[in-house]
């Protein structure tokens, strides 16, 4: 029986071993899509406790502590940290099996050394021992201990960007760059948020978004705001793809019903998503961008904890909309106009992991390898399985070789584990393939190309060094 949590985790042939200690270990990372605080970082936050560094915000966590029978009062409550974490605690012999059990060993281990098990009686002590570190452990320290060169946060385009500006002007040296996320401008169905948002855009880009012209106007302003700050990235969180027909004539209609309180139909809703996501896909080619579509996603499905937590409460699941033909038609109506982006496209429904590996690969067009992405496992695919499965049918359908690899996707500062989570599965996956005879035993090769998935690849393709 093999030690839990060895050096050769997830490693199970000598090639694996190979590949991951010699090749993939020591690589820097990239971390292009995530979810952490840009005013934490330009201010080098000193977490208060464990509970703040690790519990806080981390709706995986949420889900399982409410699985196990856990009081929400103990959760995202008004419980103090300690008996938070106890209660989390107590839940982690319960997740054997799932991803947040190897997560959370993994992180304890690294960066705070801590190899026993957690569980309510190791609970009080372990708390003491990383607590105690908490002075060492701060934002920019545990981003340099985790080898991280660049990282993206995502952010409203309404957002002043002033800690991004800050991190810039000051010695760190982490690259630390904002991504345009507009989700905001295309929710239309709920009209009286929606007014209030573009009242805000308009304030942001000193423009008074009166007509749909003046509206993309203000998001355009916004867009080359982002540019200026060193922004590079635009994501998109939509729940299937908008490949509706749209018009000039008929978004100035439908957004003048918006504007003067009046509901739209589906129909309606779909033209405006369609239409107004096309036209800032558009500025993304211009700019020379990387455009990330989050796609399948069934938000705030639990309209009670939304109301008392608030959104990203772990209340979101995985959606069934049909993907195909709405994703040709947006992907081939930018493609036609010679304004299609390079792109990273993620699932969430593992059903459609071939749909969307081979989509992609319809729009490659010779002008940098790998142009279209199939995203890493998301969200409720980011583990061992799901990771497999998505890369079992991108080495299928494409190139893996050419792969942009792992992102955290996530709001804590200890998630960079998940990058070495991803490593380990990687050589396996290839090192079985060669202890199988599947492929030839080039280790060399073999080496430079784990290398380029865990690293170079994201580097060449994101170009933030330029």
């Amino acid at each position: 029986m093999k030690q839990f949590l060895c050096e050769d985790f997830l490693l199970r042939t000598e090639t694996a071993k190979k590949l991951f200690h010699d090749y993939a270990k020591e690589m820097p990372i990239i971390d292009y899509h995530n979810h952490l605080s840009p005013d934490e970082i330009s201010t080098n936050r000193q977490f208060e406790s464990l509970t703040a560094m690790w519990l806080n915000g981390d709706h995986y966590k949420w889900r399982a502590m409410r699985a196990n029978g856990v009081a929400e009062k103990y959760i995202t409550g008004d419980a103090d940290d300690y008996t938070k974490f106890s209660h989390w605690a107590a839940t982690v012999p319960y997740s054997m099996r799932n991803p947040l059990y190897h997560w959370t060993h993994m992180e304890l281990l690294n960066p705070f050394g801590v190899r026993q098990l957690l569980d309510a009686d190791s609970a009080a002590s372990i708390y003491s021992h990383c607590n105690e570190q908490l002075s060492q452990w701060r934002a920019q320290s545990l981003l340099q201990h985790f080898k991280v060169r660049a990282l993206c946060t995502t952010d409203d385009p309404c957002d002043t960007l002033e800690h991004h500006k800050n991190i810039q002007q000051s010695a760190f040296n982490v690259k630390v760059l904002p991504t345009f996320r507009p989700d905001k401008v295309l929710a239309v169905e709920d009209g009286t948020a929606f007014n209030a948002y573009v009242d805000k855009l308009g304030a942001a880009a000193n423009i008074e978004a009166g007509s749909y012209r003046q509206l993309l106007d203000a998001l355009r302003s916004r867009h080359d705001y982002f540019h200026a700050a060193g922004g590079r990235l635009s994501d998109h969180g939509i729940s299937t793809f908008y490949g509706s027909a749209f018009t000039a004539a008929g978004l100035e209609a439908i957004y003048v019903k918006l504007r003067a309180g009046q509901s739209v139909t589906p129909a309606e809703a779909e033209e405006f998503k369609s239409g107004t996501l096309h036209f800032i896909c558009e500025w993304n080619q211009e700019r020379g961008w990387v455009q990330q579509f989050h796609v399948g996603a069934i938000r705030n499905n639990n309209s009670r904890l939304l109301q008392s937590v608030g959104a990203d409460a772990g209340v979101d699941s995985i959606g069934d909309w049909q993907v195909a033909q709405a994703m040709s038609a947006f992907l081939d109506g930018l493609d036609k106009k010679g304004k299609l982006a390079k792109t990273v496209v993620y699932n969430l429904n593992p059903a459609y992991n071939e749909v969307f590996a081979t989509m992609v690969g319809n729009f490659q067009d010779g002008t940098v390898p790998g142009k279209m992405q199939f995203g890493s496992g998301w969200w409720f695919l980011d583990q061992k399985d799901g990771m497999e499965k998505q890369m079992n049918a991108l080495s299928n359908m494409g190139l893996l070789s050419r792969f942009v690899g792992m992102l955290t996707d996530s709001r804590s500062f200890l998630s960079f584990s998940r990058h070495e989570y991803f490593r380990r599965i990687l050589c396996n996956l290839i090192g079985n393939d060669v202890e199988n005879g599947e492929l030839p035993g080039d280790i060399k090769w073999l080496g430079k190309m784990v290398q380029d998935i865990c690293y170079n690849n994201a580097k060449t393709y994101f170009k933030f060094e330029d």
